[in-house]
């Protein structure tokens, strides 16, 4: 959480590398907290979700009615869809992330996070720089 004088952020460890489409084409992605509250919606702050990459271009929402969130607390970007995990990329060495379906009240990890073993795995040195 990081509040200036006019912005509330909430930032997470996901980037635009994950899902590019917020910056892309300004699509709108509902995000909920995971864990439910009970009470009304009087203590919702407008939000800009950003990732760590540090750009610009790095949100997933901005001015987003939100509840007050802290440290540590999950959130889902819903509607992500296919274009989610096909438009990611490594960009800024970061790892491609997990894909987890779910089904109602079921879910299951259906892609594990990428290893930086296999980032780098492509990368060959040439000979006359060893």
């Amino acid at each position: 959480m990081k509040q200036t004088g006019r912005k509330n952020f909430v930032i997470v460890d996901a980037a635009m590398n994950d899902f590019i489409r917020p910056a892309f084409y300004d699509s709108y992605h509902e995000i909920v907290p995971v864990a439910r509250r009970n009470g009304s919606t009087n203590g919702l702050i407008a939000s800009d979700v950003v990732g760590p990459i540090c750009e610009s271009g790095d949100y997933f929402a901005k001015d987003r009615p939100l509840p007050k969130l802290g440290e540590g607390e999950y959130l889902a970007l819903l509607s992500a869809g296919a274009y989610g995990f096909v438009m990611a990329s490594n960009y800024n060495t970061r790892a491609m992330a997990a894909e987890v379906l779910v089904n109602g009240n079921k879910a299951a990890l259906v892609r594990t996070r990428q290893k930086l073993d296999e980032i780098w795995a492509g990368e060959k040195v040439p000979q006359w720089l060893k």
